[in-house]
């Protein structure tokens, strides 16, 4: 069961940053930013929450999609801009949980430029079909930016610690085909193959039986509890408590938005 904390204000339909649609049993959620490669602003997770919970709830729907609108990008992770302006401290950010608790099979249909958010969604869908273009990647701490909790760890789980070490920790771009060796990746095709590919693997998730299906979701959620619990706040308020106030972040995001690259020296 999908639990998640309803936004400061209501969510009104038709979606701004997001689309919403259904169609033979299958709900597809497209990120639809793609001036800014579907980069996600507070308002876009909102939507993007308020749609899960809205296929979760849907009788009709048996496979969710989650995508990004373009050729170029999934998700390039949160907008830069909103994170420079108002920072991850006041973020909410349920979404991958979501994902998680959500009783329907994910799959991510990747579509060029997972990075950042972008990344951690794709990794956190149980099932990532890719184009051979898609490009796959962090970028928090390059910009200053602090994930942590859950949604790093996990990764742990995907990759091995190794790998999901050195995924975070360079900030490195990987290709398709190295996150398909990594084990990140169920399968890449060409672009003009993808939907038909995404197509045949919901039509393989919609023939199980949907209570099983929910079965083994919960057990998957019950192998990641332990790591679950982690929110980000709480380990950046134990490991870096005052974080937001030291101006380290601003210079990451400052940097970016400048190309320029971040001085850091100051923070260390």
């Amino acid at each position: 069961m999908i639990t998640r904390k309803e936004p400061p204000y209501p969510i009104a339909l038709p979606y701004t940053d997001i689309i919403y649609d259904v169609s033979d049993r299958i709900a597809t959620i497209t990120i639809n930013r793609p001036k800014t490669l579907n980069a996600m602003t507070q308002h876009t997770i909102y939507e993007l929450e308020h749609a899960f919970d809205a296929a979760e709830k849907d009788r009709n729907v048996g496979v969710i999609v989650l995508t990004g609108s373009g050729e170029r990008a999934f998700c390039s992770g949160g907008d830069v801009n909103w994170e420079h302006d108002e920072g991850s401290e006041r973020e909410h950010y349920d979404l991958n949980r979501i994902v998680v608790d959500c009783s329907k099979a994910v799959i991510a249909r990747v579509n060029g430029y997972a990075i950042g958010g972008g990344n951690h969604l794709a990794y956190f869908c149980d099932i990532t079909i890719a184009a051979e273009h898609a490009i796959f990647g962090q970028n928090g701490p390059r910009i200053g930016s602090p994930a942590g909790g859950y949604m790093v760890s996990h990764s742990a789980n995907i990759l091995g610690h190794k790998r999901a070490r050195e995924m975070w920790l360079l900030c490195r771009r990987y290709t398709a085909a190295q996150m398909l060796d990594w084990g990140m990746v169920n399968a890449v095709v060409p672009l003009k193959d993808l939907d038909a590919e995404v197509r045949k693997w919901a039509d393989e998730l919609l023939a199980i039986s949907p209570t099983c299906m929910k079965i083994v979701k919960a057990s998957m959620r019950n192998h990641m509890d332990h790591v679950m619990e982690t929110e980000m706040l709480d380990i950046v308020a134990r490991v870096a408590p005052g974080y937001f106030q030291t101006g380290e972040q601003k210079e990451g995001t400052g940097a970016f938005l400048e190309k320029r690259k971040p001085n850091f020296d100051p923070f260390r």
